[in-house]
């Protein structure tokens, strides 16, 4: 009872202290004390919530029966839409705050909602080895469904919270890209309601020119509402080999010849600054020694990029072995490094040890407690940007991202980019080796300035070639936007499928120069 009444005055005095500073400033300033005394228990809870219904799915097997009516409950609200007038362009009903993007949608207040309720895994083809799946299907949902079963997918994006229609409508990539590909390259075929209410399955030899347009998209084309994903088998365990290295230089060129070596599962760079790094690469395996395992996504481990970064300070390489899932997951509790500016004591072991459990909040909860203040501050001293460049390009893209940004960990993804129709395709008629650059953090470069700053990294990216992650902040002219991004294909099926007065355009519904 002693224990109840000292939370209870803590809680209490916690009030007293919020309400003396004012709850804007208190959320601004020490955004900490919102997120370890509400966000994290209600994240808890969020989890609960889809943990218990993903079981109850499981145990009565009412994912594949209802599909078909959910299906056609969509149908139904377009039919209507229709009848109505075609008014309105359409949107999905989901709020805008509960996608994992930082991006504030506003359409949805205007844009009729369609409500998708498709959020389960219909089906486990062994024999095929395909998984089909509804596009609210989060990673860690997928992962957790598949690997007791001795599957996963080819490319598991990293954050738990990431859905397969997000990762298809707008993309994917994950540190085994170099052998296969961003997410969409794993898709062998999607199900969309169109804007006259007909279902259509499209694959490589069906549909095939709906089939390559809508990776990118950004449901401007239709509804998803199933995918199937390749499956590969699953093994126990990655064994990581963590390299130190140091010299611009030397650090593109190392990383460079590893992502070429298709008998490296999986490839990872982080970048600590203009000229240190650690060179990652991943093997599948069943077999570990047992002094060397080390399970990270345990809630009381440090952060990975922490754990990372001692192979740096202390100039040696190293060998684990790390359990399958928590090498897919590795970069969550933390988001990557991001949630260091909002714990800032988040990695220390006491916390970790007593509170690591609850971590991280959900994304989503955080952008709908940011407020405009919180927003507005992240958008003039925060960048989250994933720019996709040629490997060629590497170096002298890094050195443009320290003088226009500054943002350090970098975390460095090959991929290969197959020459495939759609909005993002080498330039050249081969597959091409690339990588995405991620840079997420408060950018420390003396002349930054929001606006000035992305466009002039979006002109660059522009100039060898490379695409924008459109999640993030977009600041380019409709001109720009399309000489990035190829949209023949893109715009000759709107005019043939009637999306034009249905859906916006990709640009308008994602581009600030759009939305402002």
């Amino acid at each position: 009872m002693s224990a109840l009444w000292s939370v209870g005055a803590g809680l209490l005095l916690l009030l007293l202290w919020v309400r003396h500073r004012g709850l804007e400033a208190v959320l601004v300033h020490h955004r900490w004390v919102f997120v370890c005394f509400f966000l994290l228990p209600l994240s808890i809870l969020f989890d609960i919530y889809y943990q218990l219904r993903a079981w109850a799915v499981w145990r009565l097997h009412s994912a594949p029966r209802q599909h078909a009516q959910r299906v056609r409950h969509i149908q139904e609200q377009v039919r209507e839409w229709k009848k109505e007038g075609s008014k309105r362009y359409m949107c999905t009903g989901r709020p805008g705050w509960l996608t994992v993007s930082l991006r504030v949608g506003k359409y949805k207040k205007t844009h009729k909602n369609i409500m998708i309720n498709l959020m389960d895994v219909l089906e486990v083809d062994s024999e095929r080895q395909v998984v089909r799946v509804e596009p609210l299907v989060s990673m860690g949902q997928l992962t957790a469904h598949l690997n007791p079963m001795g599957w996963t997918i080819p490319v598991v994006p990293e954050l738990d919270d990431l859905t397969v229609g997000g990762l298809i409508m707008g993309t994917g990539i994950e540190s085994s890209s170099h052998i296969y590909g961003l997410f969409q390259h794993t898709c062998v075929a999607y199900e969309l309601v169109l804007a006259d209410g007909s279902l259509v399955r499209c694959s490589p030899t069906e549909n095939s020119d709906l089939f390559y347009a809508v990776p990118w998209s950004c449901g401007t084309l239709g509804f998803l509402v199933a995918a199937e994903i390749k499956m590969i088998p699953a093994k126990k365990y990655v064994k990581i080999h963590y390299e130190p290295v140091r010299g611009l230089q030397k650090i593109c060129e190392k990383f460079t010849e590893e992502s070429k070596k298709k008998e490296n599962n999986f490839v990872e760079g982080l970048l600590y600054s203009l000229d240190e790094a650690v060179i990652m690469t991943g093997v599948l395996t069943d077999e570990a020694e047992q002094s060397k395992i080390n399970r990270i996504g345990n809630y009381y481990k440090p952060w990975f990029f922490k754990h990372v970064e001692k192979y740096l300070k202390a100039d040696r390489t190293g060998v684990e072995y790390i359990p399958s899932r928590h090498y897919y997951h590795r970069h969550t509790r933390s988001i990557f490094w991001e949630l260091q500016d909002i714990i800032p004591f988040g990695n220390n072991p006491v916390f970790r040890y007593l509170f690591g459990w609850m971590v991280p909040p959900k994304i989503s909860l955080l952008k709908l407690t940011q407020g405009e203040a919180i927003r507005k501050l992240y958008e003039q001293h925060h960048v989250v940007q994933d720019m996709l460049v040629p490997m060629k390009s590497l170096e002298k893209s890094i050195q443009t991202f320290h003088v226009d940004l500054n943002v350090y960990p970098i975390w460095l993804c090959p991929f290969i980019l197959p020459n495939n129709p759609g909005m993002v395709h080498p330039k050249g008629n081969e597959t091409e080796l690339y990588v995405d650059i991620g840079a997420y953090g408060e950018p420390k470069s003396k002349q930054f300035e929001a606006r000035a700053s992305m466009r002039q990294m979006e002109k660059f990216v522009r100039s060898v070639h490379g695409f924008q992650m459109l999640y993030a902040d977009c600041y380019m002219t409709r001109e720009e936007f399309w000489d990035m991004f190829d949209g023949s294909l893109y715009h000759k099926l709107r005019e043939q499928m009637n999306c034009k007065d249905a859906f916006p355009e990709v640009y308008d519904k994602i581009c600030k120069a759009a939305r402002h």
